[in-house]
């Protein structure tokens, strides 16, 4: 791979450009979850929506901002909690504000239950083409474990609600290595996931993330063998059932891969409106070697959020929390951290493409990291290997500022 050879891939106007819109209401907080979620009875969606459109037209306004949008994704939180004409109001004005490619994804996070499921048909008619059901397991017990408000029996009855109002691209996700959970259990439980034949399954283990209930007072969880154990039960398990691995945790059906985060896993850049929402966005600058990286993040607090800039949102500023504007080794282990979990890896043009950095850069790490077993460098990309999927961390680890 030469320098002159991964040069020469367009300017930071190619980048694709998504938008996450984050929803921070849940009707309770699971023990395990360290996302910006609140409980609240009665979230105020009309006044959220109109603030996400007010930053939306901030966000726009900013240098390099304005691309065709690729894919849209409503997390959260819960995002099915928001009834059918705030989803359409929301949707219209991302259309109206943004140019939006003409097969462009859309997608929102649901968890399973005829509440949330009787707003599908709405969701369908609004724009939305994707569903992200957060099912977690198919065993009751299990549930309980995991603080989840739903049962097994209301994932069927989901998914056939969904699909009767016309959704044919859907996740489910699924967790592993659960609270008391053997082998035999985890394949039951993957088994009877895969019968719902989704398009797309998102397959993660379960961690204990700081600041969440279960790492105050950690569940019994299996050892690390049995989670590796389960873990490569699982792989074998989909594949034989169709579904592709093309990231670490996900897996997919022939044109189902999720094209949102490709986007993240392939360094590229998105909108972040909504509480606590995160963005990335490039610009040209040539003072900083071709490109500016710029990371940002909304108030976390939906109270804080909301009651920003009172006056009308003047600026862009009174709903950011914080900015970061990522020098040359936050570029390299950024990249790395996202394009290494891709089991296909990445084309070598990409790197230059979205980090504005000579090949150079990386070139002695991955080198030591093929003579290790962790990745293959072909002519013209470089994947990751089984050894270097397993040890992920260890290998990411390798391009972090001052390793």
């Amino acid at each position: 791979m030469t320098e002159s050879a991964s040069s020469s891939s367009g300017g930071a106007q190619a980048l694709p450009l998504a938008l996450y819109v984050h929803t921070p209401w849940c009707v309770s907080k699971c023990p395990y979850c360290d996302f910006n979620s609140h409980a609240a009875p009665t979230p105020p969606f009309e006044d959220y929506v109109t603030r996400l459109l007010a930053d939306l037209d901030l966000e726009l306004d900013r240098p390099g901002a304005r691309r065709p949008l690729s894919s849209v994704f409503i997390g959260g939180g819960t995002p099915s909690l928001f009834p059918g004409p705030a989803v359409r109001r929301l949707l219209d004005g991302i259309r109206e504000r943004a140019d939006v490619l003409p097969e462009i994804e859309m997608t929102l996070e649901a968890n399973p239950g005829t509440r949330d499921a009787a707003r599908f048909a709405d969701y369908r008619e609004a724009g939305i083409n994707r569903l992200s059901i957060g099912v977690q397991s198919l065993s009751a017990a299990r549930l309980r474990a995991l603080g989840r408000i739903h049962g097994p029996d209301e994932v069927d009855e989901t998914l056939r609600m969904a699909r009767a109002a016309g959704f044919d691209n859907i996740n489910l996700d699924m967790m592993f290595a659960l609270p008391e959970q053997d082998l035999p259990e985890a394949r039951q439980d993957l088994e009877g996931l895969i019968a719902l034949q989704p398009e797309h399954i998102s397959y993660y283990q379960l961690t204990l993330e700081p600041n969440t209930a279960f790492y105050a007072n950690p569940p019994a969880v299996p050892d690390p063998d049995l989670a590796a154990d389960i873990a490569e039960q699982g792989l074998e398990v989909l594949e034989r059932a169709g579904y592709r691995r093309y990231e670490v945790s996900a897996y997919a059906r022939n044109g189902a891969r999720c094209r949102h985060n490709l986007n993240y896993w392939e360094f590229g850049d998105y909108l972040g409106i909504g509480a606590g929402a995160h963005g990335k966005l490039t610009q040209e600058s040539p003072e900083r070697g071709g490109r500016q990286v710029s990371r940002t993040a909304k108030h976390r607090h939906p109270s804080a959020y909301l009651n920003a800039s009172t006056d009308g949102l003047e600026t862009l500023d009174s709903l950011i929390s914080s900015t970061r504007i990522l020098d040359e080794q936050d570029r390299v282990f950024e990249f790395a951290l996202n394009a290494l979990r891709l089991v296909e890896g990445f084309p070598c043009a990409l790197f230059t493409r979205t980090t504005g950095l000579p090949w150079s850069y990386i070139s002695n790490i991955l080198q030591g990291a093929e003579r290790d077993g962790m990745v293959r460098i072909l002519a013209d990309r470089v994947e990751p290997t089984d050894l270097g999927l397993r040890f992920l961390d260890d290998l990411v680890a390798r391009f972090a500022p001052g390793s």
